[in-house]
């Protein structure tokens, strides 16, 4: 019932994460009616996109094509001997923003999810382990997120950590309510890991 170049758009679209039937059909109308110029930056952002970024062979963080390596290590400003670990590149972004963290990041690429068949050699683990010596590793701040794929890397990393280097700092976020947020609404790891980490007042 639809022209075969908006049916397609909606195919297109409908492989997003979170994006429904409904929602695709709302966006591939939009970018019919509004100025096609919309459409072509779309377009070509997105023919551009694999060919200009890559992953830093050190910390796999995102780069540009054209870079060897990350800046946010090769920076001299920066504390070789610190690093923390993340499991998505993106995750690095809200740790820069806060501008308070002048280590490097190591990147794992995921967390460990039997279920979805993500192990741990799937990950960059070992990349991570031939870091610490030539980077001369103080400390490791494990920074996975709090979830039971997050908490069950982490407890991994701790334990190679603890194993192979037990010179080595190894530490976590502190965990927590956010401000802001109800006990009701709280999940179970939040207030588990509040509890944990409770202060003295």
């Amino acid at each position: 019932m639809l022209p075969q170049a908006l049916q397609n758009t909606i195919e297109a679209l409908g492989h997003l994460p979170g994006v429904g039937a409904r929602t695709a059909e709302r966006y591939a109308y939009y970018l019919f009616k509004s100025n096609a110029r919309i459409s072509s930056d779309i377009a070509n952002a997105l023919a551009n996109l694999h060919n200009g970024v890559k992953f830093c062979p050190v910390t796999f963080a995102l780069i540009d094509q054209h870079s060897d390596k990350s800046t946010l290590y090769t920076d001299p400003e920066r504390d070789k001997s610190t690093i923390l670990v993340v499991e998505e590149p993106l995750d690095i972004f809200a740790i820069e923003q806060t501008k308070q963290y002048h280590g490097t990041y190591h990147v794992l690429g995921g967390a460990i999810s039997p279920i979805d068949g993500i192990t741990p050699d799937q990950l960059h683990i070992q990349e991570l382990l031939n870091r610490l010596i030539p980077d001369q590793v103080k400390e490791v701040i494990i920074a996975t997120n709090p979830s039971v794929e997050g908490e069950s890397t982490a407890l991994l990393l701790q334990k190679m950590l603890n194993e192979t280097h037990p010179n080595i700092k190894v530490t976590r976020l502190a965990r927590g309510l956010p401000l802001g947020v109800d006990l009701s609404y709280a999940d179970q790891i939040t207030l588990s890991a509040a509890l944990e980490n409770r202060t003295s007042i």
